[in-house]
């Protein structure tokens, strides 16, 4: 099934700037809006639930994931993380463009699933500055800080499977490239033509 609005996924490395770019782009566009992820890892900081995330305990991810509530979900750092299919198709049937922060695996699963789904990589300058934001995080203890970077290794080997990948080395440029992303896509002749469907038929467009 078709919808009016654009599905947008990013995915990055742990550090690599996803999050803050994807805040700083909904700060920017009232048109694009997040869907909140359902985890079962336990709240960082300031985080709500309903809001970062749906934070649900072991037993109620299986239930959701037997009910086929996912679209997609993932083990990520031994925790797992699902998007909810609900959400993501009602914001798209209302207009919205939707954006999902998830792992490269939930990434490619989302394309099987909405071919019109753009994916966007996010990748770190180096090595060494992904391993110091994640150090200046302060968030995790440094075996923690090992798994991620381990894990970082396979991640960056997914980004040839992505439509467009930005380097975060500087903030601005990326969110630059971001919303250019987001733009672009909006006006590519299928997306026009689900957003404005009404304006093809009056000037009889296939």
């Amino acid at each position: 099934m078709e919808y009016p609005g654009n599905l947008f996924v990013v995915a990055a490395p742990s550090g690599a700037g996803k999050s803050s770019l994807v805040k700083a782009l909904m700060e920017l566009d009232s048109g694009v809006h997040p869907s909140v992820s359902h985890t079962t890892r336990a709240p960082r900081g300031q985080e709500k639930h309903g809001r970062e995330y749906f934070f649900a305990s072991q037993q109620e991810f299986d239930a959701m994931v037997l009910a086929d509530a996912f679209v997609e979900w993932a083990n990520v750092h031994g925790q797992r993380y699902g998007t909810s299919k609900k959400m993501i198709e009602e914001r798209m049937a209302q207009g919205s463009d939707v954006v999902l922060e998830i792992d490269y695996q939930g990434a490619i699963q989302i394309k099987q699933m909405y071919a019109n789904a753009v994916l966007i990589f996010i990748l770190p300058p180096s090595w060494e500055e992904l391993r110091s934001r994640l150090e200046r995080r302060g968030e995790d203890a440094p075996d923690i800080i090992e798994l991620r970077m381990q894990n970082a290794a396979v991640e960056l080997a997914q980004a040839k499977e992505f439509d467009f990948v930005i380097i975060n080395e500087v903030f601005e440029r990326a969110l630059f490239d971001l919303k250019a992303i987001v733009h672009a896509q909006r006006l590519k002749y299928p997306a026009q033509r689900r957003a404005r469907a009404d304006t093809f038929e009056a000037l009889h467009l296939a």
